[in-house]
């Protein structure tokens, strides 16, 4: 057993280091630096926009290979991702923004795909029934809609809430109220109300997501032999279903966890602009809108790592769930 994570986390690693090092490439052709600068007035000179450029690692006349070298390197060797378009240490604003994305993140995927199982595997017991067709439909009606959307839907809902009850008491604007003071426990309160409205936005999508995969992995195993050997015995339905059935439904949803868990990181970009909350996904939108080289490969960096935390878990689950793949 650990000898198969060992040797999946080292493929991990190495696909990490691989798309990282596509991303900084990727993002050297196709950002300008130089735009910043361009436009002002009175004009730049252009000696002080080279020194500027020099100090990013983003001077257009070194090759882009050999700055991808000089990049990967200071990053091995000191741990730093090089200098924002803003003068700031990118791991340092990586290090901050990683907690505030990963409460919405870790709190949303585990959230959504618990209840995503669970109404996937409901829908393939009561197939064509009536439970499976008003999920089935709301699946498709949420994944057909834009997150921004939903997001605002929500909004309206707390602030008719709100004026309901007479008091703000379901806040949606930012991490935190401004200016708070008061004990542990009230300070931990307002940051979980801050945190409600995002955390449901992004859980109702991977509700939805996995809730389809699930119900399809399920009823691959209704009609299996393995079923039936186990009714044939004595189990009932019930019984077989959750724990035979249910538990190799989960093997491929294992892996789509893995490969989806990064992409969460594009929902989140979304939902952070409209609560205004300033984590990873709204610094993945600010690097790029600035022309920022080394804040956008951090950003890659960032969901990389993260791809590869989350694809090692999946395959101790798969490892788990099915012995043979640790042959």
């Amino acid at each position: 057993m650990i000898g198969f994570v060992l040797r999946r986390f080292v493929n991990y690693v190495l696909l990490s280091a691989f798309a990282t090092a596509l991303g900084y490439v990727l993002a050297s052709l196709t950002l300008n630096p130089a735009a910043r600068f361009l436009g002002r007035n009175p004009p730049i000179p252009q000696a002080s926009i080279d020194a500027s450029l020099r100090q990013v690692g983003a001077d257009p006349g070194v090759p882009v290979l050999t700055r991808l070298w000089d990049w990967s390197l200071h990053l091995l060797t000191t741990g730093s991702l090089g200098i924002s378009a803003r003068g700031t240490e990118v791991t340092a604003d990586i290090l901050a923004k990683a907690g505030t994305s990963l409460r919405l993140l870790v709190i949303g995927t585990v959230l959504g795909a618990v209840l995503g199982v669970a109404v996937g595997v409901w829908g393939a017991v009561r197939q064509y029934r009536l439970v499976d067709k008003v999920t089935g439909y709301g699946s498709f009606v949420v994944l057909a809609t834009p997150t921004f959307v939903v997001a605002v839907l929500l909004m309206i809902g707390a602030t008719q809430f709100n004026n309901a009850v007479g008091s703000q008491v379901i806040t949606f604007t930012g991490e935190y109220s401004a200016g708070i003071t008061g004990s542990t426990w009230d300070l931990l309160k307002d940051r979980l109300v801050h945190l409600l409205l995002p955390t449901i936005t992004l859980t109702i999508f991977a509700v939805a997501s996995y809730s389809r995969y699930q119900r399809s992995a399920m009823l691959d195993v209704l009609s299996a032999d393995f079923i039936r050997t186990a009714r044939a015995k004595g189990r009932g339905r019930a019984s077989a279903l959750i724990q035979h059935g249910v538990r190799v439904a989960l093997i491929p949803m294992s892996t789509f966890f893995a490969y989806s868990f990064g992409l969460i990181l594009t929902g989140a970009s979304v939902t952070e602009l409209v609560f205004s909350w300033n984590g990873m996904g709204q610094y993945l939108i600010d690097s790029i809108s600035n022309n920022d080289i080394n804040a956008s490969a951090g950003t890659i960096l960032f969901t990389s790592v993260l791809v590869l935390i989350s694809g090692t878990l999946a395959d101790v689950l798969y490892a788990a769930l099915d012995p043979r793949v640790r042959i």
